[in-house]
């Protein structure tokens, strides 16, 4: 009994404790669904409203039962978005290895990196939509294309920021280094790595995002395999609105989580940073 009674207590008490900090973003997204639903209830646009995710019969069905699967590309959301995060994961991972190495390599070495960093700055500034045809000629598949589409968007913000961290490395500890004549290995788990660490996060939180964008692109356009991205196109050609509507949330929902999740990843591995 004591404690039931203190429960509402206690949530009155965090919630007076943490409402500056919660009350600004929840006020903003309220207004912007109104906003939403009231452009929709007046035909300002042709975009049904927030409410319709949950009075279409189909997309109620869809938001309520992600996990079914009745086989082949019908499936919900939750398969959809699996099947996407598999690519992503595979191109993301390749695109830290390559990106952390050749970053470390550009950065140490100053006349490599100005003999790259024109083809690097040039080859960042294509779309990923433009890469989906380059990698459909290269590999036939849709499979490994989206891949490689991910791992050609998100490998760029990794390498570049992996290199400017290394390159900010303070001379000092360059010194330290060269006069205790350390070993390539201490001083690169000792001094390089540590030092490099928060820059090579920030390209790793800024390319998980891209990635994401770059899986979704890529799908839209490679037709025929499961992902949220062909969700989204499939829905189109079928006029179903709401259904869009709902994967575009479910986007960056998905989206949101996986930066969050580095950012829990850089505190665990990288804290006060």
């Amino acid at each position: 009994m004591t404690t039931s009674r203190l429960q509402p207590a206690g949530w009155l008490s965090w919630w007076k404790t943490h409402r500056k900090v919660w009350l600004p973003p929840l006020l903003g997204i309220a207004g912007f669904l109104l906003f939403w639903q009231l452009s929709a209830s007046l035909g300002l646009t042709r975009l049904p409203g927030p409410l319709s995710l949950w009075t279409n019969e189909r997309t109620r069905e869809l938001l309520l039962y992600p996990f079914y699967d009745r086989g082949g590309l019908d499936k919900g959301l939750f398969w959809q978005t699996v099947a996407s995060l598999g690519r992503v994961a595979q191109g993301y991972s390749l695109a830290a290895i390559v990106g952390i190495g050749v970053g470390i390599a550009v950065g140490l070495n100053a006349s490599l990196n100005r003999a790259l960093d024109p083809l690097f700055q040039f080859l960042r500034m294509v779309a990923p939509l433009a890469w989906v045809p380059i990698a459909l000629v290269l590999f036939q598949k849709n499979q490994p294309a989206a891949i490689f589409v991910i791992f050609i968007t998100a490998v760029w913000p990794i390498l570049i920021n992996t290199a400017e961290g290394v390159r900010q490395i303070p001379q000092d500890y360059r010194n330290v280094a060269l006069v205790l004549q350390i070993s390539r290995w201490r001083f690169f788990t000792k001094i390089l790595l540590p030092s490099a660490l928060p820059y090579i996060f920030t390209g790793l939180r800024i390319s998980i995002g891209l990635a994401w964008l770059a899986i979704i692109a890529a799908e839209i356009v490679m037709s025929g395999i499961v992902g949220i991205g062909f969700f989204i196109w499939d829905a189109y050609q079928q006029n179903y609105v709401s259904d869009i509507v709902l994967a575009v949330v479910w986007i960056g929902g998905v989206g949101l989580l996986l930066d969050r999740l580095m950012a829990w990843l850089q505190s665990r591995i990288s804290p006060g940073q």
